[in-house]
């Protein structure tokens, strides 16, 4: 499906550089086939000599010769971007945008009419190859370059497709979400350290906690409540320490951080 196409991807950030590790990694596609662009010469300089990808500090030239173009730049700098290149994209070949906020609308409004847009939420789990990303359809494209985008962030982890209304909500929680997950990972480190465990061994044992648990929900077989009672007896540990929790009211605490995020992500799309 990518085999032969060349890539260009607008912007040297982690998660642009991070995509196309990935699909050099998993044999995808060849790194001759990935251009990378950036206006850091020394980011550009960091790309060719220590991840070994072609660079270039032109980005119309660089989309002109591109099939798949992959827009990996800051929201604030989209509007910028799109002018720039819009001269050189047709309606050959496909737009993916990782901007958070940014509206397949608003990258329509600047290319030409026809050109297929996608838009993408994709996560910084994606480092590990374990990213979660969501896709969703632009108004000119097709079942065929959501399979393509589909693999193309496959190779960082998992896909799902979603409507656009929804790419809100999924920046506020798998977009953000790995934040979250930090702060509860480092907050049960400290706790272990304060109960007496050595430093590195308490972290190591509450990251693992964490992934381990993850996967468990993954597997798909059972409903996280179902698989927390499997952990908690009656009037054992478990069962205390839930209760602080609850006391705490983490549930409401994550879901406000999860609305919060969503509600920003909306006003990053508005421009705020």
């Amino acid at each position: 499906m990518l085999k032969g196409k060349k890539i260009a991807i607008i912007g040297g950030g982690k998660m642009g550089s991070i995509i196309a590790q990935g699909l050099i990694s998993r044999k995808i596609i060849s790194a001759k086939d990935i251009t990378v662009t950036d206006v850091d010469a020394d980011r550009r300089k960091f790309i060719s000599s220590e991840m070994g990808l072609q660079v270039s500090g032109a980005n119309k030239e660089t989309v002109k010769n591109a099939a798949i173009i992959i827009l990996a730049v800051k929201p604030q700098n989209m509007a910028q971007t799109l002018q720039e290149i819009a001269p050189a994209v047709n309606k050959s070949k496909i737009v993916i945008s990782i901007a958070a906020g940014i509206t397949t609308g608003f990258l329509e409004g600047y290319l030409a009419k026809g050109v297929r847009v996608v838009r993408v939420m994709p996560n910084t789990p994606a480092l590990a190859s374990a990213g979660a990303t969501a896709v969703a359809k632009g108004t000119n494209s097709t079942a065929a370059d959501i399979k393509l985008t589909r693999a193309i962030f496959d190779a960082v982890g998992i896909t799902v497709e979603v409507e656009e209304k929804l790419m809100d909500a999924v920046t506020g929680l798998s977009g953000s979400g790995p934040a979250y997950c930090f702060v509860i990972i480092e907050a049960l480190s400290d706790a272990g350290v304060q109960m007496g465990l050595p430093r590195e061994l308490s972290l190591q044992l509450a990251a693992q906690t964490m992934l381990g648990s993850a996967k468990l929900c993954l597997q798909g077989n059972k409903h996280p409540a179902q698989l927390k009672d499997m952990v908690t007896s009656p009037a054992g540990t478990t069962a205390a320490g839930l209760k602080v929790l609850e006391e705490g009211k983490i549930r409401a605490t994550l879901i406000s951080a999860v609305e919060a995020a969503t509600k920003r992500s909306r006003e990053l799309a508005s421009g705020k």
